[in-house]
């Protein structure tokens, strides 16, 4: 496993400068959230801010994913938008046209791999009309990162049309392609999913007298989360970890939110995962070198 940051944390710096301290951090790895101050794929220079990228990821050793979660990029009034399930049907072209460019862009990276999402739904769409609408648009993203060797993991996104690992099951049924992977976020998992009724009837119930041996912190973890890194676990081509509270989707330093990282370490090393962990923090770039820094350690010491 290789330990990584995503550059959506580091905003406020230069591309440059923010590889920089990734490295000297003691990362191995960078999540790229391509935007439109970092590696823009409809910029006329473009290609030269390719070339310079490559040249810094192979001097200071550190590998990638692409992430394509840039707020405005797209759309400058409308976050996020728009998505593989817009209404519009040109919104939707844009998109696929957006995540092809990614792919390419992988491609001159050798990025582990492309990460992606749903979107909202913001139509009055039956379950059944936008689950074919999205999986039509994945599987033309599928057959692209196919023709040039690019992995794909796509991400259940708590408020999403797809947020659970039960969403996404449903999808990937549709679109049955063997280039979809999946990029799992440990606090959305932690987040939003449900307790497995076989964990939850298994696990020893927790009181005064056991706190000690199983906090609560782990037990809940172990029941939210580590159920499904086990079971989808040779399907996982990414990882973004933060700190996160039940039910809150507001990502966290770690040490502020609920979650247990221990067990999550270890059900990675039983599933013998070993691409990136990334830290998504995008709301902590006005103070990045501290937390950076203080991600590492805490991560490093499991």
């Amino acid at each position: 496993m290789k330990l990584g940051y995503n550059t959506n944390g580091l905003g406020d710096h230069r591309w440059e400068d923010a590889l920089e301290l990734t490295a000297r951090a003691g990362y191995r790895s960078v999540g790229i959230t391509i935007d439109h101050h970092c590696l823009d794929p409809y910029a006329a220079d473009f290609p030269r801010q390719v070339e310079r990228y490559q040249r810094t990821l192979k001097r200071l050793g550190l590998s990638c994913v692409i992430e394509t979660g840039a707020r405005f990029l797209l759309d400058a009034h409308r976050k996020h938008e728009p998505t593989l399930i817009s209404g519009d049907p040109q919104g939707r072209e844009r998109r696929v046209d957006f995540l092809k460019r990614a792919i390419h862009l992988a491609d001159d990276l050798g990025a582990d791999c492309v990460s992606f999402w749903a979107g909202i739904l913001r139509e009055p769409w039956s379950r059944e009309e936008t689950m074919e609408t999205l999986a039509r648009g994945v599987r033309e993203v599928c057959e692209h990162a196919a023709h040039y060797g690019v992995k794909l993991g796509f991400e259940p996104e708590p408020g999403m049309f797809i947020e659970t690992m039960a969403d996404f099951k449903e999808l990937e049924e549709r679109v049955s392609h063997p280039s979809l992977g999946l990029t799992i976020d440990i606090g959305h998992l932690y987040c939003v999913e449900q307790p497995r009724r076989e964990a939850a009837n298994s696990a020893a119930p927790t009181s005064p007298a056991s706190a000690g041996i199983c906090s609560i912190k782990r037990r809940q973890t172990e029941l939210l989360v580590v159920p499904h890194l086990l079971e989808w676990g040779p399907k996982i081509v990414n990882i973004h970890i933060e700190d996160m509270r039940r039910g809150v989707h507001e990502h966290l330093r770690f040490g502020e939110g609920e979650i247990d990282f221990a067990p999550v370490m270890e059900a990675l090393r039983s599933v013998q995962y070993s691409g990136g962990i990334h830290v998504e923090l995008s709301r902590h770039s006005h103070m990045a070198p501290q937390v950076l820094q203080e991600s590492f350690e805490f991560l490093s010491q499991l």
